[in-house]
């Protein structure tokens, strides 16, 4: 019994000197201890976010992302603190496993080339800004509202509202189209109108008509001219500017009620026709 407790287990201490009053009263200590230090690291890691936060918000001309962003940053470094000082606390020095972790960071690196392609993308989308939270863009091929931005991917809620997640990479490295970017756009039309209809009155009607709806802006002034001489029709080429937010809805309204003002003053719409021959023979 008496060999079993001299045998030496851990840092030069034996098996009898684990269990004195006096070890296992400083072991009590040391655990009270990490958990006292994680409770107030992930306390205070969680309040320095929520600071963040909440600067973002206090001013509204300032990007909700990178505050986001910078409070999940913040986060997580102080709880990496936290973790150092528990490793302190149990007497492990502390420049040995930074070093440590840095040699995993790189063998990890190489293993997860992608992801972290994506994480670079993320920061480089958070810190220069080419889409934003709330914004409506067009990226990969997909076109939909911004519900979030990590530091992985970017999500996504298309016109269907159905969730859009894509790799950070490919929003980076790929053309982005945002339409929120500018308060407002030019919405485009091109009515036709037959070659006997009385172009002067046509051009009246679709000015009229469009200018009379309080979303059409007068100022850049609207572009109504004859644009092209078709087949079947004398084309007229329409561009006026309306708020961004305005322009689906108003350009679809404005092809119904452009049809049908044209129809009430008796101007006629062509639509393309087939002459058949018989040659008999």
């Amino acid at each position: 019994m008496e060999q079993i407790l001299n045998t030496v287990i851990w840092n030069g201490k034996t098996i009898g000197d684990l269990l004195t009053i006096q070890f296992l009263a400083s072991a009590v200590g040391s655990v009270l201890a990490v958990v006292a230090i994680l409770f107030v690291g992930f306390l205070l890691g969680g309040w320095v976010r929520k600071r963040l936060t909440n600067l973002g918000l206090s001013y509204a001309h300032l990007d909700m992302t990178l505050f986001n962003f910078l409070g999940n940053v913040a986060r997580y470094i102080v709880i990496g603190f936290a973790f150092l000082f528990v490793l302190n606390t149990f007497g492990v020095q502390t420049t040995s496993v930074v070093a440590v972790i840095g040699a995993a960071g790189l063998a990890i690196g190489l293993a997860l080339q992608g992801t972290l392609s994506n994480v670079a993308a993320g920061v480089m989308i958070v810190f220069f800004r080419p889409i934003r939270i709330g914004d409506f863009v067009e990226v990969n091929g997909q076109m939909g509202t911004v519900k979030e931005i990590t530091l992985n991917y970017t999500e996504l809620a298309a016109v269907s509202n159905v969730q859009i997640i894509i790799p950070n990479s490919q929003v980076w490295g790929n053309t982005i189209v945002n339409y929120s970017s500018y308060d407002t756009r030019r919405a485009e039309w091109i009515f036709g109108v037959a070659y006997g209809a009385d172009l002067k009155l046509a051009e009246e009607t679709i000015r009229e008509t469009i200018m009379a709806d309080p979303r059409s802006k007068a100022d850049p002034a609207p572009f109504i001219q004859v644009n092209n001489l078709g087949d079947f029709s004398v084309d007229f080429l329409v561009r006026v500017w309306c708020d961004s937010g305005d322009y689906f809805a108003y350009q679809a309204d404005m092809k119904r009620k452009v049809k049908e003002a044209l129809d009430s003053r008796g101007i006629e719409i062509p639509f393309p026709t087939r002459t058949v021959m018989q040659v008999n023979g």
